[in-house]
């Protein structure tokens, strides 16, 4: 008995291994769903390859064992080498993470926690092992390796109290900070797509003249936000900016009560499917409904219909911006583009014009820029100040980021991510670009729905763009494959690359020296 008590702590020791690689990546993706049970559940199911891994099907095999050969020793020991199998098999084969599991102290508790649950289960198993079954100790220890994703879900749920009050009393002194800085403008920023640049941009062109303090990244939720006032305001900033995201109706306008922003943005709005386009309508005008209506601007993208579809529910004074529109308040017009940027002349309301010169690329960056220079404007910058400090501008790393590449080869980062929006636009960024045009792209991956016919369409689009495509990834570039092939586009002049190595090598081979190769898009964090 002592034996085989000795044999089950090593299977114990064993087993904490592939459950602590399969907890992290557990606890990784519900921190990537906000920590909300519903969106987590929702990937959960979409993603049960990961949930359930293939090779998992190996934990049988200490039960079939048990059973058939009635030996301990043996059963014991199939265990312990399947799950020290399993953990290198997931050590091996873990993703690349655009962004790491950060160990919040929410995350620090959520793991303590899981481990609790863990412990616990061990100790039922230690007892069930010693006084009943070496067969029920080691199905109840399979249960927990196969289930992490569940475990952490339960733990999630048992914190919530804890973590509503912790939240609670955030989001209250975040509050009285505010209160406490009555010479403070808050200025509020969202969109479906174009935020996080935005952002960037109002804060660059408004630092040359104010203090100005911005969220950092991925902090764009009510509790994220009541961070960073309560951990990075000072009574020395001038302008709070607010990056806000939506997971559910109402988010932006309990962020926006929090905040009571003076200026709000809409850049953009978006979605592939008209009931959730609706209640995206509906939930990012509640940047510009909670605006104070006798001092507060909204700023709006005038080129989006999405966003001129929508009647607002109050009369605050409303700017608009834009290309197309050439009633906008501050319009672009006479866009160049080339190997070192773009150029463009800025037209306000009154005829006032300057040129602004950036390294930055795309035609959505132009837009980005426009809604940071009505702001500037508004807050009593000139387009000459402006000018100067878009010129200094840098790109957001991989996003249409300019970089050159061995030879004269001109390499356009957009690998990032790709929405249906993002892609066009850079495709037509490509195909402004004079010289040999390459794309290399595993195709949009974040498509709102309908991922076949988006991408077919897309690639439809870009047929005519480039002069060679490379796609990564035979299966998944389907789609892809079948609109070029629509479209008439040479065999010749497109490669399929088992993954981004080989594309890189295929391009380093056939691209000449005056070569614009544009990188379109990489998977997404919770793929």
């Amino acid at each position: 008995m002592i034996v085989t008590m000795v044999l089950f702590i090593f299977t114990l020791i064993a087993w904490i291994l592939p459950v602590t690689v399969k907890t992290k990546g557990s606890v990784h993706m519900l921190q990537v769903n906000s920590y909300r049970n519903e969106q987590y559940t929702k990937w959960m199911g979409s993603h049960r390859s990961k949930v359930f891994l293939r090779l998992e099907v190996l934990y049988a095999l200490p039960l079939v064992l048990h059973v058939v050969t009635d030996s301990v020793t043996v059963s014991l020991g199939a265990a312990i080498a399947v799950f020290v199998l399993l953990f290198f098999n997931n050590l091996s084969n873990k993703p690349e993470e655009k962004k790491s599991l950060v160990y919040t102290p929410r995350v620090q508790r959520l793991l303590g926690a899981t481990y609790i649950i863990y412990g616990l289960t061990a100790s039922v198993s230690i007892s069930v092992a010693a006084f009943f079954s070496i067969f029920a100790a080691l199905f109840i220890l399979i249960l927990a390796a196969v289930f992490p994703y569940y475990i952490v879900l339960i733990a999630n749920t048992i914190n919530r109290p804890i973590e509503s009050r912790i939240s609670r009393r955030f989001i209250n002194d975040a509050e009285r900070l505010l209160k406490a800085s009555p010479g403070l403008t808050v200025i509020g920023i969202t969109g479906s797509f174009a935020g996080a640049n935005v952002k960037h941009f109002v804060q660059t062109i408004l630092s040359s003249k104010y203090n100005v303090l911005m969220t950092p990244e991925h902090h764009t939720s009510k509790f994220g936000i009541a961070r960073t006032i309560n951990e990075q305001l000072k009574s020395y900033h001038d302008i709070f900016i607010a990056e806000m995201s939506a997971e559910q109706e109402g988010d932006i306008r309990e962020i926006c009560d929090l905040v009571t922003q003076k200026y709000g943005i809409l850049s953009d709005i978006y979605a592939q499917d008209p009931d959730t386009l609706e209640n995206m309508k509906k939930t990012k005008y509640q940047i510009v409904e909670t605006l104070p209506e006798q001092e507060g601007a909204a700023f709006l993208n005038m080129d989006d219909e999405n966003i001129m579809s929508w009647e607002p529910k109050n009369s605050c004074r409303k700017i608009y911006y834009g290309i197309d529109r050439k009633d906008a308040d501050l319009r672009a017009s006479n866009i160049k583009f080339s190997g070192k940027g773009m150029s463009f002349t800025v037209t306000t309301a009154d005829g006032k014009k300057e040129t602004f010169i950036t390294k930055l690329l795309g035609r959505h960056n132009i837009y980005n820029i426009l809604a940071a220079a009505a702001v500037g404007l508004e807050m009593g910058l000139s387009l000459k100040q402006m000018a100067g400090a878009v010129k200094k501008m840098a790109a957001v790393p991989h996003n249409l980021e300019l970089k050159r590449s061995s030879g004269n080869i001109t390499i356009i980062d957009d690998s990032y991510n790709s929405n249906p929006l993002g892609s066009k636009a850079a495709i037509d960024v490509l195909g402004h670009m004079d010289g040999y045009r390459m794309l290399i792209t595993p195709g949009i991956i974040e498509t709102g729905g309908n991922d076949y016919e988006i991408n077919k369409e897309w690639a439809r689009y870009s047929a005519d763009k480039c002069d060679y495509i490379i796609l990564v990834g035979k299966k998944q570039t389907e789609p892809l494959q079948d609109g070029l092939k629509e479209a008439g586009y040479p065999d010749q002049k497109l490669y399929v690359a088992e993954n981004l190595q080989d594309a890189m090598q295929h391009m380093n081979k056939m691209a000449p020296d005056d070569s614009i190769v544009l990188l379109e898009n990489n998977y997404p964090e919770t793929d």
